[in-house]
């Protein structure tokens, strides 16, 4: 019971949900926009805590045989925390995105129904791809083709997150107007590292790992590997190069979604950007 009330499908909707009325208590003057952004994005840092000190756990535990060694947590975190994150997370944005538009006052937006669903995908369509992706390729990878084997590569994905939670506070600092303070300053470069360390140069990294396992040079890593593995890996690092091509375009003083500037903002969330012609 206690591991069923813990699931991801549970805590995950159960704070967003906390987020949403404690936030209007906190920030009186924010919009329903406003107050889904921030829980989706507290929220977000959360499971990105989660997932960065499993795959901190699982790495140490496994780095001695890339291979095989094996730790309980690379498989329970993804099925119980991993997938049920990301189907919450597609609900989550789309909440976000109808909101911001409902307070705009968008005719269509006046209730929910397929044509917002489908604006949402339309305008998100990497985004959701990727997270669709993640649902139909990583865990059935997970599960079923991996023969208990690269428990330390599956730790490895889970580092990508790391990024996450300095993305959050940026965005949540720029909710607050802080956006000249000096911690949004800071911030904004450990997101440019982390970003860059666990979102791309991690990548190579796991081949060079895999490569010195077999005794291999890196450049013969990718002949090495399945087919499908070599797909798997341009799949998730594909989507992480283009952001960040995505993200040089930001305008370098944004403004906060609510108050004055709701009209005209572009930002960034999750380490994807999502520019919006409003």
């Amino acid at each position: 019971m206690l591991q069923v009330l813990a699931c991801g499908a549970v805590v995950f909707p159960g704070l967003f949900f906390a987020f949403r009325k404690i936030l209007p208590c906190v920030f009186k003057h924010w919009s329903d926009a406003d107050v889904v952004l921030v829980s989706e994005r507290l929220v977000s840092s959360i499971h990105a805590v989660m997932a960065t000190t499993v795959g901190v756990i699982v790495v140490s535990s496994c780095r001695e045989s890339v291979i095989n060694a094996r730790h309980w947590l690379a498989t329970y975190f993804i099925v119980w925390y991993g997938v049920p994150y990301m189907t919450y997370d597609i609900f989550a944005m789309y909440l976000s995105h109808y909101h911001r538009f409902h307070v705009k006052g968008h005719e269509s937006y006046k209730r929910h129904s397929l044509r917002t669903v489908n604006s949402f995908v339309r305008r998100e369509f990497l985004l959701v791809l990727h997270h669709i992706a993640l649902l139909t390729i990583l865990l059935p990878v997970t599960l079923f083709f991996r023969r208990d084997q690269g428990d330390f590569f599956v730790g490895c994905l889970f580092l990508t997150e790391l990024s996450t939670p300095f993305v959050s506070l940026g965005k949540i600092l720029i909710q607050l107007s802080l956006q000249e303070c000096w911690l949004h300053k800071a911030n904004g470069g450990m997101v440019l590292l982390t970003f860059f360390l666990f979102r791309i140069a991690l990548f190579p990294y796991m081949y060079w790992v895999y490569g010195r396992h077999y005794g291999i040079p890196l450049y013969s890593v990718p002949f090495h590997l399945p087919l499908s593995a070599n797909l798997g890996n341009t799949c998730i690092l594909g989507p992480q190069v283009y952001w960040t091509w995505k993200w040089s375009l930001l305008p370098r003083n944004p403004q906060p979604l609510g108050a004055v500037q709701r009209y005209t903002i572009k930002y960034n969330t999750c380490g994807v950007t999502r520019c919006q012609d409003v």
